[in-house]
């Protein structure tokens, strides 16, 4: 009898381990997920603004700058939809917050674009290279959690 209560004892107490080792394994691949996206967005905004700027002479650049535009918001849309562990949720939900912005940003660049008006105004009243910059910081915090 002894035995049976030790082992349901014993099962119970690794049970728990097993949902405290999966909190920590999701943490650590979220943290891995934000720190591939924080080096995506850095990138992007690295890249881009010369790219943008070339766009409005060069019917090349202007493809290429589409292309980038449409991946960066398909990499900000993945980061939105993933799942923060709670300890992450409130600096996820503000990241969140500041990739909408941007997201409004490039829509307005993937008009202009289609529509054969890029043109130097609308490059320097979108704020998508400055809200992707702020995203360095909160993302350096989430990476914290990983260490």
């Amino acid at each position: 009898m002894k035995k049976s209560a030790l082992m349901i004892l014993l099962g119970a107490s690794l049970l728990g381990g097993c949902g405290l080792i999966d909190g920590v394994n999701n943490t650590l691949s979220y943290v891995n997920e934000a720190t591939e996206y924080a080096n995506e967005a850095n990138t992007f905004s690295e890249e881009v603004p010369a790219l943008a700027e070339r766009a409005i002479t060069d019917p090349e650049a202007a493809q290429e700058l589409e292309t980038k535009l449409e991946g960066m918001k398909e990499d900000i849309q993945e980061f939105n939809d993933l799942q923060a562990p709670e300890v992450a949720s409130d600096l996820h939900q503000k990241v969140v917050d500041q990739n909408n912005r941007a997201l409004e940003g490039i829509e307005v660049y993937l008009s202009n674009i289609e529509n054969g008006q890029l043109d130097p105004k609308v490059l320097e009243n979108t704020e998508v290279f400055q809200t992707l910059n702020e995203l360095t910081s909160l993302l350096e915090q989430i990476q914290q959690f990983g260490e």
